[in-house]
Formats: C-alpha cells, structure tokens, sequence
C-alpha cells in the first residue's frame, strides 16, 4: 500500500510493485530491472509539470521508493522532450 503523503491520481502494480501517480517508464524499468530490497513501490506524488501526462516541462521532479517505512529518492527525472504530433 502507499503511504498517504505519496498518493497521487493512479495507482498500479507491475511486477508485484505498487506503481502510485505519474511515475515515468524509465524508473518504473529500473525498479523491475534491480529488484532494490526493500522496495514495495515507487510513486511520483501529486501532479509535477513535466510528469507524464502534465504540462510540457524539463523541471525534474522526485520520484520516490516506499517500503518497511522508508520513503527514499530514486532518481529526479527531467520529462523527455515532447514529440510532434504527426
């Protein structure tokens, strides 16, 4: 489960691990790839500018483990730039 100060719009869970908010797919295939101890899940909390999905920024904004009472930074993450729709 994710701790309420990590709670954000969508909840998923992808390889036994909580996936909470707009988490991108490069942290979410990092996780799946190192399997950290510890680890329940990772969540990016609220609804940052340049998470995916939001508004089109490369402010980085935290994304962030949870497990056995820890919340710890995974990695900030710079949104990729955006692709012209063709």
């Amino acid at each position: 489960m994710c701790p309420p100060s990590l709670r954000s719009c969508h909840t998923a869970r992808i390889g036994g691990y909580v996936i909470e908010g707009h988490v991108p797919v490069q942290a979410i295939a990092k996780v799946l790839a190192e399997r950290p101890r510890g680890v329940e899940g990772i969540a990016v909390p609220g609804m940052p500018p340049g998470a995916p999905g939001m508004d089109e920024d490369d402010s980085p904004y935290p994304v962030l483990t949870f497990g056995q009472g820890k919340i710890e930074p995974l990695e900030p993450v710079a949104a990729p730039p955006a692709k012209g729709m063709d």
